[in-house]
This record gives C-alpha cells, sequence and structure tokens, in this order.
C-alpha cells in the first residue's frame, strides 16, 4: 500500500483487522521497522487524538516524527494557482509540498472541508496536492470527505465488541451548533459497509450523505425504527451535502432539532447496543450525559484504537518502501 486515503486502500478488510489485533497485543514487535525513516505529519486544522496517535503510532514503529502545524509557526500558504501573491501568504503550497517531502520518507496530511464549495472539497484539492507534488507515500489524517483512520479505529473497536456474527450497526445524525463536514459519516459508511453487518443510517431528510458512500447501508427517516434491534450505535453530527437537487444546500445545517440527541430513551429499543462517538463530543446535544457515562459507551475505547488503526497503516507503508 503506496497511500493511504481510503477504505479503497485496503485490498483485504479481514487481512487488515487481524494485523491489528497482532499489533495491539504487541504494539512494540516491529520497533525496528521504520529505523531510520521519518514521517512529517502536517497539520491544517486542529487535533488532538489524531496527532497524539499517529505520532505515538509511529514512535512504536521506531520512526522519527516530525510536526508541521500550517497555522502556527509556518508560512501562510497560498493554495491557488494563478493568483498574484500580494497577501498575507508568503509561500505557495507547490514550492512548500516538495521541500517537506525532501525531508520525510511519509507525509501525513490533515486538511478539512471548506463547507462553501462542494466541488473544491470533494475533488480533495489539498489531499491531492501533496499526492503529485511530494514524491512521497501519503496518509490521510482526515481530508474533506473522508477521516480513513477514525473509521478503523471504529471497525477495530465494533470487531473487538460485536456479541453477534452480524451485527446491526447504526449511524444516526445528531445536533450541532455549527456546521461540520461529511468527513466522519462518509468514511464510517464507507469502512462498516464493506464489514459483515447490516449498516442502518438515519438522519432527518435533507441530510442524505453521497450515495457513493452509502450504497451498502439503509437509509432510514423513522429514527425509532432504526434504533430497534441495534447492536452499535455511532452518532455523529454532518452538514448537508445537498445531493443533486439541492447543491446549494452544502454545508448548511438544515435542522436544529434536539429531538435527535442521543439520549437513554432512544438507546433503550436497542438490544443493549454499545454507544460510539469519534470525539469531541458536545454533551447534551450529540448525546446526554446519562447515555456517554453509561457502560455501554465504548468511546475511550474507540479513541484508544486510533493508535492501533495508525499503527496498522504506517506498518503496512513502511512495508512498500
Amino acid at each position: 500500500m503506496k497511500h493511504f486515503i481510503s477504505a479503497d486502500c485496503i485490498t483485504n478488510m479481514t487481512y487488515a483487522l487481524n494485523e491489528a489485533k497482532e499489533i495491539k497485543k504487541n504494539r512494540f514487535a516491529y520497533s525496528t521497522l521504520g529505523r531510520n525513516r521519518t514521517l512529517l505529519m502536517v497539520f491544517f486544522n486542529s487535533s488532538l487524538r489524531t496527532r497524539l496517535s499517529t505520532q505515538k503510532a509511529a514512535m512504536n514503529l521506531g520512526m522519527n516524527v516530525m510536526i508541521l502545524d500550517i497555522n502556527n509557526g509556518a508560512w501562510k500558504l497560498e493554495t491557488e494557482k494563478g493568483v498574484i501573491m500580494d497577501s498575507d501568504k508568503a509561500e505557495h503550497i507547490l514550492e512548500a509540498i516538495p521541500v517537506m517531502s525532501s525531508y520525510c520518507d511519509i507525509i501525513a496530511v490533515r486538511s478539512f472541508a471548506g463547507l462553501t464549495d462542494r466541488s473544491k472539497d470533494y475533488n480533495e484539492e489539498i489531499l491531492d496536492m501533496f499526492i503529485r507534488y511530494s514524491g512521497k507515500p501519503v496518509l490521510n489524517m482526515e481530508s474533506a470527505t473522508l477521516h480513513p483512520l477514525q473509521s478503523f479505529a471504529d471497525l477495530i473497536t465494533i470487531e473487538e465488541y460485536r456479541k453477534k456474527r452480524h451485527p446491526k450497526i447504526v449511524l444516526t445524525w445528531a445536533p450541532h451548533p455549527r456546521p461540520l463536514p461529511q468527513a466522519v459519516a462518509n468514511s464510517f459508511a464507507q469502512w462498516t459497509g464493506r464489514y459483515d453487518a447490516e449498516l442502518v443510517i438515519t438522519h432527518p431528510e435533507g441530510y442524505e450523505l453521497d450515495g457513493k458512500y452509502t450504497a451498502n447501508a439503509t437509509i432510514e427517516y423513522d429514527r425509532e425504527k432504526a434504533f430497534e434491534g441495534a447492536d452499535f450505535v455511532y452518532a455523529k453530527n454532518w452538514s448537508a451535502y445537498g445531493g443533486t437537487d439541492n447543491p446549494e444546500n452544502y454545508g448548511k445545517i438544515l435542522s436544529e432539532d434536539r429531538t435527535w440527541t442521543v439520549d437513554s430513551r432512544i438507546m433503550s429499543l436497542t438490544d443493549n447496543a454499545y454507544f460510539m462517538h469519534c470525539l469531541p463530543v458536545r454533551r447534551n446535544m450529540i448525546v446526554t450525559d446519562e447515555v456517554i457515562d453509561s457502560p455501554r459507551s465504548i468511546v475511550i475505547q474507540e479513541a484508544a484504537n486510533r493508535e492501533i488503526s495508525a499503527q496498522t497503516v504506517l506498518k503496512m507503508m513502511l512495508e512498500e518502501l
């Protein structure tokens, strides 16, 4: 695996999950694999779990790690071609990327959606420039449309906690005070859609995701019906994708209905389901205290598995160098 951009980069999901299981048993079994190799982590946006878990994963493999925060301690980068650079952006990304790549063996990039231009976001312009101009393997630490390290960790967690061969997994929209990208929801649908499970996605009308990610899911607008008999409930907010009929709605908040907050009443309809969320979470908006603090909440275990997903991916990439 040269690049890690999405679930499509994993050719054998069973193999990847088994690799993750073995790595979790002994995180230092491959501590020399990354010797004299350098990972550069480039952040265009804030991060807690992604930054710490990916750095720890690289260190477990013996790699050197460099971290560059574009918004704090680096020149502001121009990303558009053909512009006269007479603003506060002192360096163009077309020069910055080859310079960055000269100092490392793998580049990991985190860059969020702007939520104003759907075409620009879904063409993954920032991530694509790193792939085209770095000449190095690129690891997606979250992009405009996808968050594959998170979803791989989610799947590792589900594999660890499932009691049934074919569990029912519910991805539910929940309210949030500001518009968020569709990246986590897209990735979760893509990864779990390739897993041996029943995936149900529930949300208010108007919040339909890009169909290429939800092809293997059942879309259920009746929230209570969606929750019935669920084994896992994954809560996440996302702003409107817009679809083909209403592209002007892209990035907008269409509903502020707080009855979609995950509470103990709606969880009582499940088969004693585990509650999941990628974190950070807005308590008593996304989920009530009672649910997230319950013994069936596995959000911390899920976050801990971010180290395992990152290490599994980095191991696969190092093996190809």
